[in-house]
């Protein structure tokens, strides 16, 4: 009784008390993944991943590697946490794995060793060939088997065509691994490891040719031991890599897809065995045709201010029309009609316009394949032709060489300027094409007048020399230092860029201010280009000058022969081990041989090289018709086309020197100027060939002073092409020359008095200007 009694005692306690507890919970409620009531439930691991799961691991005999981490997923594909992994393979005598980390073993791991050496810390090669698959577990799930090809270690991979013979020429495309991914099977011929038929490839890349921009190209490759052994068929799935995505993009199955034109490295990523394998070109572009939207046509008259915008048609060489391209609009005469897809004449002018796919920004490649394919080199279009109706006015800015001063002359007001005091005496000047900076050389210093304020805006003492040539974008001007005997690029804000060896007498920027062409006192042409740098090219004889072509596809060179060098390289293509290596002569002979000519000016259309020569006083004319070569560089090297016509007298003169051959934008006229005497300014209309003079006047009115002037020294021609300012002895004076009328105006003639550094007045043989709005 007393323990039945003892019993409802406790029953009459712990009933109520379960019933109250039982009453508060709350039923957690499980979600399973068919979406009924019983399951594998949401949360739970039913996937593992390893990666990467295409190419998996391709590893040399020995070595050791590692996989990506496992990723482990629920039914969801949402991620789950996992204590722990567990990691097993298939073929330990092949490839060994860390059951804990996953860490790789080409052979097998050390285990068990003994004296203190930890286990899965030493990889013993057993180097045999074959494919192990490794396997993540973990909560009852398994991964995929992740394959890893053990082979002997890799010392080459060569990019080139699919195999189309597994048994003598073993590819990529004969290997197991390329099966992979594909929904047929391969059959292994044991007597090599391949497949017996190589996978099928819809279009193949073939390393020495190239893909037009949107088409794609199977890739493959050759891989090679140290014995020369060819195992493509034992490295498993190569992935490739471009070094220049923006050529071209590849797939994780090797199915390349060109896209901008050049060529690029290739490189075949073999896990722990990478290795650079071939190039691949997109091709490039073959013509340029640049015209005008509304007409077609090559030729357009445009307002000052007034847009004009131009459409350029881009085709390589299989007639495939290129999009996306970075193309440089560049123009003859920038400071009046900048260069660009959309023409803004600033003031009336004209200029010749052209666009170019220049590397590195269009059609680039590595340093050793330019000109295979024609990647690598720039491609010009046709060039055409803008004329800004109009008048502008001038502000003139003179000098000398025997005066310490300049004299600025404003055309809009006709006001003469003070005589303004140079630091030292300069023996050049050039101004920028913006207008903005004269640079003028000494022999102590660089100076740097600020055209717009009048005034010296620096002074730099650690260069001297000569000032030849300032680049268009004003980036750099050439200097030429005879006492050190060094050429430098200068940056105007930034010093010298470089320097090369040598005592420089002209030089001469293309349009695109990328290239400049230098002649020399020795018998060497000197280039520099940004995208090669530095050339020397060897000259039978020294150059005397040098004119860059319209289009600037290449230079002419004065001397006791005028010759030419073109820009396309003359390229030699050889094969080592596979990969085609080019080698490039650069900057060729273009096939010119014309009469002696001390200095060279190019007219605009593109049709003449215009030469003079003091020697015996004559003028050549060099026709360029049918025109230059223009689109993509012959691997031979461009020719230029060239008839010489008969050299003609310039009357009247007697020169000691030709200083310069001034040509008009519009290339109807070109002036010769000189020292020596003659007291005439010859003058030559390319469109007829014939030669005329305009005799040069006194001051009117006449004073006791007046002299006559003796020979037209230096020369520019305003940017609208209506006034010849010109500088001549005898009476130190500056003539203008009407355009219209090819008369000298006497009453106009400014007279600079510059003080000469011996006394008197100096001969103004040191002109340069820049355009102006007119007031009238």
């Amino acid at each position: 009784m007393r323990r039945f009694a003892g019993l409802v005692i406790l029953l009459l306690f712990t009933i109520p008390f379960g019933i109250s507890v039982s009453g508060c919970s709350k039923k957690t409620t499980v979600e399973f993944c068919n979406g009924g009531d019983t399951g594998v439930p949401v949360g739970q691991v039913t996937t593992i991943t390893l990666s990467p799961k295409v190419y998996g691991v391709s590893l040399n005999y020995g070595l050791m590697g590692s996989i990506s981490a496992a990723v482990a997923t629920d039914c969801n594909s949402n991620p789950v946490s996992v204590a722990k992994f567990e990691y097993h393979t298939t073929d330990m005598t092949i490839a060994d794995v860390n059951p804990s980390t996953g860490k790789l073993c080409a052979g097998t791991w050390n285990r068990n060793s003994g004296a203190g050496i930890a286990d899965y810390t030493t990889c013993n090669a057993t180097n045999k060939s074959g494919t192990a698959y490794i396997i993540a577990e973990a909560d009852g799930a398994s991964s995929n088997p992740l394959p890893v090809y053990v082979h002997p270690t890799v010392t080459s991979v060569v990019l080139g065509a699919p195999s189309t013979d597994c048994s003598t020429d073993p590819a990529t495309n004969c290997s197991p691994a390329a099966y992979s991914t594909s929904p047929t099977s391969c059959t292994v011929n044991p007597a090599n490891g391949c497949c017996i038929t190589p996978l099928p490839t819809s279009t193949a890349y073939v390393s020495n040719s190239c893909l037009s921009q949107g088409t794609t190209g199977q890739l493959a490759a050759r891989v090679f031991d140290g014995s020369g052994a060819n195992i493509s068929c034992q490295v498993g799935h190569l992935s490739y890599a471009a070094q220049t995505s923006s050529i071209v993009t590849i797939d994780e199955n090797g199915v390349a897809t060109a896209q901008a034109p050049g060529s690029t490295i290739i490189s075949a990523n073999l896990s722990n065995a990478g290795s650079s394998a071939g190039f691949f070109s997109t091709c490039p572009p073959t013509s340029i045709s640049l015209t005008v939207p509304i007409t077609g046509g090559t030729q357009v008259s445009v307002n000052p201010n007034n847009p004009q915008p131009l459409n350029a048609v881009v085709k390589d060489k299989n007639g495939t029309i290129l999009t996306g391209l970075t193309l440089e609009f560049v123009s003859t005469t920038p400071t009046t009609i900048p260069g660009n897809s959309t023409i803004t004449p600033l003031f009336p002018g004209s200029a010749a316009i052209t666009a170019i796919c220049q590397p590195p920004s269009c059609n680039p490649s590595p340093f050793n394949q330019i000109g295979l394919f024609g990647n690598g080199t720039p491609v010009v279009s046709n060039e055409l032709t803008v004329t800004a109706p109009g008048k502008s006015s001038t502000a003139l800015y003179v000098a000398s060489t025997q005066s310490q001063y300049i004299v600025p002359v404003d055309f809009t007001t006709n006001v003469i300027g003070t005589p303004i005091r140079l630091p030292y005496v300069p023996n050049s000047m050039v101004i920028s094409n913006d207008g903005s900076s004269i640079y003028m050389g000494s022999d102590t210093e660089l100076m740097t007048f600020n055209a717009l304020t009048n005034a010296l805006s620096t002074q730099d003492p650690t260069v001297m020399g000569k000032v030849l040539a300032v680049s268009p974008d004003n980036s750099s001007i050439v200097l030429t230092d005879p006492n050190r005997q060094l050429i430098y690029l200068y940056a105007p804000t930034g010093g010298v860029q470089s320097q090369i060896g040598g005592v420089a007498t002209h030089a001469e920027y293309a349009p695109d201010s990328q290239t400049v062409y230098i002649t020399t006192t020795t018998n060497q042409l000197l280039v520099h280009s940004t995208v090669t740098g530095w050339t020397t090219v060897a000259l039978t004889a020294p150059a005397t000058d040098v004119a860059v072509t319209v289009p600037s596809v290449g230079a002419f060179l004065a001397g006791d022969t005028t010759t030419a060098r073109g820009q396309c390289p003359v390229t030699t293509t050889t094969t080592s081990n596979g990969i085609q290596v080019t080698t490039n002569q650069f900057y060729p002979d273009a096939g010119v041989t014309a009469p002696k000519a001390d200095r060279l000016d190019a007219t605009n259309d593109g049709l003449h090289i215009l030469g003079a020569t003091a020697a015996t006083n004559t003028l050549i004319d060099l026709s360029l018709q049918p025109g230059l070569p223009t689109g993509p560089c012959d691997p031979a090297g461009s020719k230029f086309t060239v008839t010489p016509g008969a050299p003609l007298a310039l009357p009247g003169v007697t020169a000691t020197a030709i200083t310069g051959i001034d040509t008009t934008s519009d290339s109807s006229l070109a002036f010769v100027t000189y020292t020596g005497t003659g007291g005439v300014l010859p003058y030559y209309t390319p469109s007829t060939g014939t030669i005329a003079n305009i005799p040069l006047l006194a001051a009117t009115p006449a004073t006791p002073t007046t002299v006559a002037p003796v020979a037209p020294v230096a020369g520019v021609i305003s940017s609208d092409n209506t006034t010849f300012y010109i500088g001549t002895t005898g009476d130190n004076a500056v003539h203008l020359i009407d355009r219209n009328t090819l008369t000298d105006s006497p009453t106009k003639i400014i007279l600079p008095k510059l003080p000469g550094i011996n006394g008197g007045f100096a001969a103004p043989d040191l002109l340069v200007q820049r355009p102006r709005n007119s007031i009238s």
